[in-house]
């Protein structure tokens, strides 16, 4: 591909990786869109994306194909191969002529070979110390990568693990919003909760929440849930 050609191919692939980092979008979405604007813009067959479990287990979780024979092979490199070093350094790893990989990876060599695969490189999905994952890509010939396409590659591995910790830092604030919105809630209810029992006991507020508490606990039952069916009606006692 020709160099204005090429960047205007990769500036437009940024672009459409930024698009997916709206509120809402799908995560496996935008890996299956990073692994083909990884295989249109760079030279390169197959790529690849595995992403860590909460073990340091890394999955393929997206491919430039559903080739059974593909996904293995790209499994089989995140065994204690070229993607599992790469994960566990954070350092890019690359493989030029497969017959040169250590002795421990045949597994994998084997499996790229059948496929005609000669070069293999592994770029880290990181934001500084957090990896998450693994960007994979292989070339049917044995001429290594060259500098400017392993930092493209590496840009838009940023680009897509940037969204997903981006992700999960909202997911996990949204979570935090919910508890504290939902006792901010319970409060209101218990309030009113309070005030039913006052009312009907002929007690005091704090006798009331006493009562309340001592009805909850001793039928193992939610402070929420019993402030709610007294408000409701649906309780009386």
């Amino acid at each position: 591909m020709k160099g204005e050609l090429r960047e205007a191919r990769l500036i437009e692939g940024f672009a459409t990786l930024a698009d997916t980092l709206v509120e809402g979008y799908d995560v496996v979405d935008l890996l299956q869109t990073l692994v083909e604007i990884c295989q249109d813009v760079l030279a390169v067959d197959a790529v690849g994306l595995l992403l860590a479990d909460e073990t340091g287990e890394l999955d393929v979780v997206a491919s430039t194909s559903e080739d059974p024979r593909l996904v293995r092979a790209m499994q089989l490199g995140a065994e204690a191969r070229p993607c599992h070093r790469c994960f566990e350094t954070g350092e890019q790893v690359s493989l030029v002529g497969l017959d040169g990989a250590p002795a421990e990876w045949s597994g994998f060599r084997d499996a790229a070979e059948e496929l005609g695969f000669g070069t293999v490189a592994a770029v880290p999905m990181r934001l500084r110390e957090t990896r998450i994952g693994v960007l994979s890509l292989y070339r049917t010939d044995t001429t290594a990568l060259s500098d400017a396409d392993l930092r493209a590659a590496q840009a838009l591995a940023d680009v897509a693990t940037i969204g997903i910790l981006h992700e999960r830092v909202f997911r996990e604030t949204d979570a935090v919003r919910t508890q504290l919105q939902r006792a901010l809630n319970t409060r209101v209810v218990i309030e009113q909760a309070k005030g039913v029992l006052a009312h009907t006991h002929g007690v005091s507020t704090e006798e009331a929440f006493d009562l309340l508490r001592g009805y909850a606990r001793s039928n193992r039952l939610g402070l929420h849930d019993v402030a709610q069916q007294l408000v409701g009606r649906t309780l009386i006692f």
